[in-house]
């Protein structure tokens, strides 16, 4: 399994002024991911989504939507020093879903010993696994936020899926998750109880609702206790008139804006080691919206990653 060449990075204005994502994304090897604040690994893959696929087209459709975003937040200025090192082939790989989820770990491992701090553009949720797992596997402990409808850790009876990812990370040794943006009746009662019998955290799209600073803060409290943290956004935690280009796409969900402010406080927490956007399908959208939501959330989260780094 390798990484393909990342493609090139172009804006689209005409106005010199108006300085986007595609003039300021710089193209890179894995020898050299260090040098940057963030750097972008695509991740073109969806064999183990439970529901309608689509995912694999996730990557090209996010970097497409992000080329054109300007590079200014109010608040912290412009976000800079982002690259990108392309996408993992897939090409020939096993229907071994476990299988694959080791060898991409082997090269999310090379990442982050680099030194890099990485975005990975999914792809379906099971790669939370591979993207996660080389910080399991450090002499550290390590917590997830998880901003997502469900709670992605059912027991993979029948081999790991798109729901299995969190399961197969509390076998591993992950010490604690905090969900944020959970919904009602998304969610069987065995999954809850197993995420509160190992002292997870759930955050309901309605505590967003409410005041979506402070229980992303909650989320981070409930993660004290953890050295490294990693941040996992599944495109369905929006609503799905916000992104319906998704596996399983329900109302009730939280906007945009409050997902945006979530994400930008997170990133401020020294702590975090990597950020990931996964179960966005483009093909299962025709207006683009899932697409562009989730560039503008990368844009959101790297001005906070970079103006801390």
């Amino acid at each position: 399994m390798t990484i393909r060449d990342p493609p090139r990075w172009e804006g689209t204005s005409s106005d010199p002024n108006d300085e986007q994502f595609g003039h300021i994304v710089h193209e890179t090897s894995i020898e050299d991911v260090g040098a940057y604040d963030a750097v972008f690994v695509g991740e073109p893959y969806d064999g183990a989504v439970i529901g309608r696929r689509g995912a694999r087209a996730g990557p090209a459709a996010i970097r497409e939507a992000l080329a054109s975003v300007k590079t200014h937040h109010f608040d912290d200025g412009p976000v800079s020093n982002v690259a990108d090192v392309g996408d993992i082939s897939f090409e020939g790989v096993s229907d071994d879903v476990a299988a694959v989820q080791s060898m991409v770990a082997e090269i999310t491992a090379d990442v982050y010993e680099r030194g890099a701090f990485p975005v990975f553009l999914g792809g379906d949720n099971s790669l939370t696994v591979a993207n996660v797992r080389p910080l399991v596997d450090r002499d550290v402990s390590v917590g997830v936020v998880s901003f997502d409808a469900h709670l992605d850790c059912r027991d993979p009876l029948d081999g790991p899926s798109s729901g299995t990812p969190y399961w197969q990370l509390y076998e591993a040794g992950l010490d604690r998750l905090a969900v944020v943006g959970a919904r009602h009746f998304e969610t069987s009662t065995a999954y809850a109880d197993f995420l509160g019998e190992v002292g997870g955290t759930i955050l309901t799209a309605e505590e967003v609702g409410r005041d979506p600073l402070q229980t992303v803060d909650f989320a981070l409290d409930s993660l004290a206790s953890c050295d490294v943290v990693f941040v996992s956004l599944d495109m369905d935690v929006l609503d799905e008139t916000a992104a319906p280009g998704v596996s399983a796409p329900t109302p009730g969900g939280i906007t945009t804006r409050e997902l945006y402010r979530m994400l930008h406080h997170v990133a401020s927490d020294s702590r975090i080691a990597g950020f990931e956007v996964v179960e966005c399908a483009p093909s299962l959208d025709d207006t683009d919206r899932t697409s562009k939501a989730a560039a503008r959330a990368i844009a959101h989260f790297l001005s906070g990653v970079t103006t801390d780094a």
